[in-house]
């Protein structure tokens, strides 16, 4: 009888596995030039926001259709969106600065100088402030989207990746370079708590559920932490794929995926606010290493293409012109 209920057991856990299995549902190619960055779906207008080179192609984020481009000077990086203000922000890395474009017709309205090399981007809805992590200079830059005026700078110790926020007045940031998460206070934009993640090092990925106040950093040392963000305790590690340069989460599938530069995607399911299980390592591409969740359709948005052999000092390969493309997964 153990046999049996010990074979039942294992044969439920399977099918649930194969229920739960996600894959890659459609590919979007853009045909255009350039490296790549972040990628920022929004769901309320269905769009798709993609770095790609100088520019950010905007897409149909259920058909992959191309609605627009937004031309820049420099290189993308992030994008975040206003939709009280009608307006989106984006990270132009060596231009030190990001752009400002109306949400309508895609024109860029506004540049703000912020530190060296504008990378991540956050819009903080607790502060209302849109905040840019600019990695060489080793700060972060306060931007007021009514103003569009730069209103402080946070200084940290060493280069910041990516940040998140609870929504309740803290904002959280990969303190990468010092294998650290810095936690701000998005009143007076202070550095309050300083949070190491080991056995975690150089987490660049960052995401946050809310409701359980944990905090998902992913590691270049092939590990994502979560972290207690009241605390700063490390409540576990888990096992991730190589190359993670972002971290999502489905809110309503509690959810974390962990985008991994070596072609795979690490899916692990919060059971609860102290249990995790890592439900899948889906194959993906090579250089699919950023990614975006979908909250309203629960699909995820993965960037890549095809590689030049890499050259001797390059910090990554370059892609080859016209392989460009947006790997979606889904169930």
């Amino acid at each position: 009888m153990k046999k049996i209920t010990l074979a039942l057991t294992l044969l439920s856990a399977i099918a649930l596995t194969s229920a739960n299995a996600q894959k890659i549902a459609r590919t979007f190619h853009i045909k255009s030039g350039g490296g790549y960055d972040y990628i920022t779906v929004d769901s309320a207008s269905n769009r798709l926001y993609v770095s790609h080179g100088m520019q950010v192609n905007v897409v149909d984020k259920i058909t992959g259709d191309s609605i627009g481009v937004i031309k820049t000077e420099k290189d993308v990086h992030g994008i975040a969106l206003v939709h009280a203000l009608g307006k989106g922000y984006i990270t132009n890395g060596s231009a030190n600065s990001v752009a400002v474009f109306d949400l309508k017709t895609l024109q860029i309205l506004a540049h703000v100088p912020t530190g060296p090399f504008a990378d991540g981007i956050l819009y903080d809805d607790f502060s209302k402030k849109i905040i840019s992590c600019n990695g060489r200079g080793k700060n972060m830059t306060v931007i007021d989207p009514a103003t569009d005026k730069a209103v402080t700078t946070i200084q940290l110790t060493g280069w910041p990746e990516t940040a998140t926020s609870d929504g309740k007045g803290k904002i959280y940031v990969n303190n990468a370079e010092k294998s650290e998460i810095d936690v701000i206070d998005a009143t007076t934009f202070k550095i309050v708590n300083t949070w190491p993640i080991a056995p975690g090092k150089s987490a660049s990925g960052l995401a946050m559920d809310r409701k359980t106040m944990r905090l998902f950093a992913g590691c270049d040392n092939k590990l994502l932490i979560v972290m207690d963000a009241l605390t700063g305790k490390v409540v576990t590690s888990l096992p991730i794929g190589d190359e993670c340069d972002a971290v999502g989460f489905d809110k309503k599938l509690n959810t974390v995926y962990s985008s991994n530069g070596e072609g795979t995607l690490t899916i692990i399911k919060e059971v609860s606010a102290d249990k995790f299980v890592v439900q899948q390592n889906l194959k993906t591409k090579e250089g699919a290493r950023t990614c975006a969740v979908d909250q309203a359709t629960h699909a995820v948005y993965l960037p890549t293409g095809k590689f030049a052999p890499k050259k001797a000092g390059e910090f990554r390969a370059s892609l080859i012109p016209g392989t460009f493309e947006v790997l979606v997964v889904g169930k």
